[in-house]
């Protein structure tokens, strides 16, 4: 009995955690292009984002919009 209701906790805190990676992800800051060089940096396209991010400077690893 302790073992599937440990089994079923564990379950159902694995289930909120997963969801909210997702939103917690979304909300991360993007900045534009101009910003990023402004700040010091390079745009460099991340193929596995598939999408454009800020290499160095003050917003190293940001996305771009």
């Amino acid at each position: 009995m302790r073992t599937r209701l440990l089994g079923f906790v564990a379950a159902v805190v694995l289930a909120v955690l997963g969801a909210a990676g997702p939103p917690a992800q979304a909300a991360a800051p993007a900045i534009t292009g101009p910003q990023c060089v402004a700040g010091g940096g390079t745009l460099q396209y991340d193929s596995v984002a598939a999408g454009w991010v800020c290499v160095g400077g003050s917003q190293d690893t940001e996305p771009i919009t």
